[in-house]
């Protein structure tokens, strides 16, 4: 009897006439089209890059590709070749694999441009790392450069996907056009 008496009470009690509207759809980001420009700043390299992005050169001669409607930045960071390509190469390999616990998986693309020199490999980041994106490039006697992305915000991977996406076309564009000086 007591079961049913509170089971009624509580029956009552928790039915109400606020009504909620569910959403129409979900979140849509829409970035615009690529408009890409060359950058030529550098005494080491030029590439071309995405006019949504701005760039900013530190007083150390590394470069960062400013994303501010998507809060993230590339970095690039230019080292000489100086009898270290084993050591250089070995720190980009292990550079990726610091977000291996946050990771689902991380694939690589390796870019291999004779024609003007350019060879390296980029790594994605799959799952909730603070990188999505990393690479290295160089012409193995000379230059190197790494690059990587990083979000402003807490790392959700399904949420920031549309971003890196766009980042993605970006970064292998950057790759495919990069020129050694």
């Amino acid at each position: 009897m007591r079961a049913v008496f509170f089971s009624s009470i509580l029956f009552f009690l928790s039915c109400t006439d606020d009504v909620q509207p569910k959403p129409w759809g979900y979140l849509r980001l829409e970035y615009p089209n690529s408009n890409y420009e060359n950058f030529e700043k550098n005494e080491q390299f030029s590439f071309e890059y995405n006019t949504f992005s701005e760039v900013k050169i530190s007083k150390s001669g590394n470069s960062q590709l400013i994303y501010p409607e998507m809060k993230a930045t590339l970095y690039l960071n230019y080292i000489a070749i100086e009898n270290n390509l084993d050591s250089l190469l070995n720190d980009a390999y292990k550079l990726p694999y610091k977000h291996i616990s946050k990771a689902e998986s991380i694939p690589e693309k390796v870019f291999i441009n004779p024609v003007k020199k350019v060879y390296g490999t980029l790594f994605s980041v799959v799952g909730n790392a603070a990188s999505q994106y990393q690479f290295f490039l160089t012409d193995s006697t000379k230059h190197f450069l790494v690059g990587s992305i990083y979000f402003y915000a807490r790392p959700n991977y399904d949420s920031i996907l549309p971003a890196v996406k766009y980042l993605e076309k970006d970064i292998f564009h950057l790759i495919e056009t990069l020129e050694w000086k």
